[in-house]
């Protein structure tokens, strides 16, 4: 896996950013000379988009990080009925190429972002792009906006390199991180510890306790987190209502999930829809 290596000494450089929706089928990527780095989130569908390093099929929860290299241009060379997020930024360093990032060792104040890839919880780096955004549109200073910008490929590269207690067997860690898959997969359901240690056939106590040394967070909780990064997603990007986002995440009504989201984010599910509504699109 292809790589960029970031160093964060000092901030990356914001330039600009917004949210695209194909205004129809028969869309394509304009063709434009690529003078900065530019991140695309796919949210819906897939893009299909090429550069003078080669062509790239970015799915729905992917994102892809293009490179100016001299004289590089970028063009979509298929239809693409979709949505991202993007974001374009500079670097005030030269930047390296990394191949075989997962076998590196990573240093401190150092990012590796893959070219491209599956991320893990997209619904976390689009809403860091949407505070990105309103704190555009609420005129904030360039230094917010170069910080915020490096927090959402810190975001990524976390996503590619979670942090992880090195004297976790391989054994536990593979369960760990088949428990968050399986979270993840599940979170849409009324998943219950029981039910993740019924699934893989292990004591409910000794799965809880091996999950929480690992992530520092006992399991039931980490499920309830998830849940709420979920809503806030949905909250931001959506037009569901309360109820709605409620039922899909399987609470018994909406009033436990405003205090459960109260609780965990600090601020009801309308304060924080009213705080992140903002959004900025471009054509592009």
């Amino acid at each position: 896996m292809y790589a960029y290596e970031f160093s964060v000494n000092t901030p990356l450089i914001y330039a600009y950013t917004g949210k695209f929706k194909a205004p129809s089928p028969d869309w394509k990527h304009a063709n434009f000379s690529l003078m900065d780095y530019e991140l695309f989130v796919i949210t819906d569908n897939c893009l299909f988009i090429a550069d003078d390093n080669g062509r790239y099929k970015v799915n729905k929860g992917e994102h892809l990080l293009l490179s100016p290299t001299p004289n590089n241009t970028r063009y979509g060379y298929y239809p693409s009925e979709c949505s991202f997020y993007w974001l374009h930024f500079s670097c005030p360093h030269d930047i390296i190429l990394r191949n075989n990032i997962k076998t590196l060792n990573p240093e401190k104040n150092k990012l590796y972002i893959p070219i491209q890839g599956v991320l893990s919880a997209p619904e976390k780096v689009v809403i860091l792009m949407k505070q990105l955004q309103d704190s555009i549109r609420s005129n904030y200073d360039s230094t917010f906006e170069n910080y915020t910008t490096t927090t959402i490929l810190c975001e990524i590269f976390n996503q590619f390199f979670p942090w992880r207690n090195t004297r976790t067997s391989n054994s536990n860690r593979q369960i760990y991180n088949d428990i968050i898959d399986y979270v993840k997969l599940t979170i849409n359901r009324n998943v219950k510890v029981s039910h993740i240690a019924e699934h893989f056939g292990y004591n409910e106590k000794y799965l809880s306790h091996l999950f929480s040394n690992i992530e520092g967070l006992p399991l039931k909780q980490y499920i309830l987190q998830e849940k709420m990064e979920l809503a806030k997603y949905m909250l931001s990007d959506t037009n569901d209502t309360i109820n709605q986002i409620a039922l899909s995440l399987c609470f018994s009504d909406s009033h436990n999930f405003m205090k459960a989201f109260k609780k965990i984010v600090g601020f009801t599910p309308t304060e924080y829809r009213n705080a992140y509504s903002k959004r900025l699109l471009y054509d592009k």
